[in-house]
């Protein structure tokens, strides 16, 4: 079996010394009365096929993919923003959503089986996170972001004047699991979606007053970390330096969920490698990596890295362990897979790279032919994500993927509700 050489840390500097602002809000949501949960909401844009959207659309007239992904309406003469609009406009008319007449946050559990047939649930809060465009601290990114359009995003919010999908931020500092649990107690039955790709989705609408303080107070303790929709994000800030004095631009709707492994189940990014030589793959890694034959189902290979502190390569030849060097350990930004593997491939000159999430899939990518070779990467961990954080640093693009994803149509946010 592979050794493993012992990583080196960097150190663990914290960076506490700004605090985010995160507050309640007037909260746009589905009459109860007149929608199933299950037939409205939807998962973010970014994970949406062509097919996904059409059955999604199917369920019902109004169901969140309609504004979150939205089409043009050529006999209107709309292009898809503007339709979104006209569509969310109507929603309001018909009545099917309703704006809160207080503002509140939004107590949101995910519950899910993992891999080993147990549950896990994750419970945050939905709010309104303000913007730190000046960088001060307050909200933090954790991985470098890949380059990527923008104008889509932002012409939606321009047209429609509506978080519809929240970002997901993680709250570095502790007590915010107890505060959404002390909160759901003043709350009423939840709103709940149950037939979610094996995800159980409820949503507390919270409006006591001693409980949004809690909320409020626990998340401004500490900064923000960015866990998904860098993006999103990003836009906001556009929008905000744009439109500095316009209601409701210095803040996104955010899930936020306390950053602790008992909240949180982190899966790996994988790396799908294109234009080349998959035969030579293997010596070719053996500058920088111990290299042994692994098992050639995806599911073995990936248990096995974990114990063997490895990474896995699989080509149509076979597949390998990739235990890095202690040469590789000294040189790489940090104690990440993704850090490793992103100074291999720039030392290699690889850089016809895609992402793909799930090993099977990877697998199944190699064996199609869509990819020359696949490397399987470890999940990272709530302590490196800690870690990172709190040292000022950015992982690079895709280290990880938290899961479940959080579905569009919860709750939406305008920026100036009616």
């Amino acid at each position: 079996m592979l050794a493993r050489p012992e990583p080196a840390v960097a150190p663990d500097v914290l960076l506490m010394d700004d605090m985010a602002r995160f507050e309640a809000f007037r909260g746009t949501t589905y009459d109860p009365s007149k929608v199933v949960a299950d037939d409205v909401i939807a998962p973010p844009y970014d994970v949406v096929s062509p097919s996904d959207w059409v059955a999604l659309a199917a369920r019902s007239p109004y169901n969140a993919i309609e504004v979150e992904l939205p089409l043009p309406h050529p006999e209107a003469e709309l292009d898809a923003y503007e339709n979104a609009a006209a569509i969310f406009h109507h929603w309001h008319r018909e009545g099917v959503v309703v704006v809160a007449e207080a503002a509140g946050f939004y107590v949101y559990r995910m519950t899910f089986a993992l891999e080993d047939g147990s549950s896990r649930s994750t419970t945050g809060v939905l709010g309104a996170l303000g913007l730190d465009p000046e960088h001060r601290g307050d909200v933090l990114p954790h991985e470098h972001t890949t380059p990527k359009d923008k104008h889509d995003r932002l012409s939606l919010l321009r047209a429609a004047r509506t978080n519809f999908s929240p970002i997901w931020g993680l709250a570095v500092g502790g007590g915010l699991s107890a505060a959404c649990h002390a909160a759901i107690d003043t709350a009423d039955a939840p709103w709940v979606a149950t037939d979610c790709d094996g995800v159980v989705h409820e949503r507390w609408t919270v409006t006591d007053g001693a409980a949004l303080q809690a909320i409020s107070s626990v998340v401004a303790a500490a900064p923000v970390l960015i866990a998904d929709g860098h993006h999103r994000y990003d836009t906001a800030c556009t929008l905000h330096a744009d439109e500095p004095d316009a209601a409701g631009t210095d803040s996104i709707l955010a899930l936020v969920v306390e950053l602790a492994a008992d909240q949180l189940a982190v899966q790996g990014i994988h790396r799908l490698l294109s234009g080349v030589e998959a035969a030579s793959l293997p010596l070719s890694f053996r500058r920088y990596f111990e290299v042994e034959p692994g098992p050639d189902d995806p599911l073995e290979l990936r248990d096995t890295m974990e114990s063997a502190g490895a990474l896995g390569l699989m080509t149509v030849e076979g597949s390998w362990l990739l235990c890095p060097s202690q040469e590789l350990m000294e040189r790489a930004d940090d104690d990440l897979d993704s850090s490793r593997l992103a100074y291999v491939l720039a030392e290699l000159g690889l850089d016809d790279v895609h992402y793909q999430h799930g090993a099977l899939l990877a697998r199944e990518a190699v064996d199609s032919g869509d990819a020359d070779a696949a490397v399987l990467l470890r999940p990272v961990s709530i302590d490196q994500i800690a870690r990172t954080a709190r040292g000022g640093r950015l992982m690079p693009p895709k280290s990880t993927f938290f899961h479940p994803k959080p579905r569009t149509g919860m709750v939406f946010r305008e920026l100036d509700p009616p």
